[in-house]
């Protein structure tokens, strides 16, 4: 290699456990909305009579638009864009981390005043990896803004 042909940086450990599970998450994550969708498990807000019923329909059915929207496309780029390591990459898995933890503060409240839910169940997890994950990857931010 010439000395004037720069290597691409190595990823750390760290960095390729968060890109898997970032990974994960976003197969969990369109997973789970499928489910929602095709199974009828939520009924659609306006067939519920009840405003308490139909609020935690419309709740449920926002976070799917939500994670379909913002958090499954975030979450493809952070874990593409870790591996690499691209900046983009950087600044998508961090959003992805604030996301979890904004959302999953709301889903815990309100299954705390009603009952546990399946998807606060199998989303519980990815709160404490995001908050490691926020701490890890600002220490390890150099490694992503190097020329690439």
């Amino acid at each position: 290699m010439s000395p004037d042909v720069q290597s691409p940086p190595l990823r750390p450990f760290g960095v390729t456990v968060n890109a898997i599970i970032n990974g994960v998450a976003f197969i969990l994550t369109l997973l789970f909305s499928g489910t929602v969708v095709f199974s009828n498990v939520v009924p659609d807000p306006s067939d519920m009579s009840g405003i308490p019923e139909r609020a935690n329909a419309a709740t449920t059915w926002g976070f799917l638009v939500g994670d379909i929207a913002f958090s499954a496309p975030l979450l493809l780029l952070g874990t593409i864009g870790l591996w690499k390591p691209r900046a983009w990459g950087w600044t998508a898995a961090q959003m992805v981390n604030i996301l979890w933890i904004y959302s999953m503060t709301v889903v815990i409240m309100r299954d705390a005043y009603t009952s546990f839910s399946p998807g606060g169940l199998l989303f519980i997890p990815f709160v404490p990896a995001a908050a490691w994950s926020m701490f890890y990857l600002w220490k390890q931010r150099k490694l992503f803004w190097l020329p690439n």
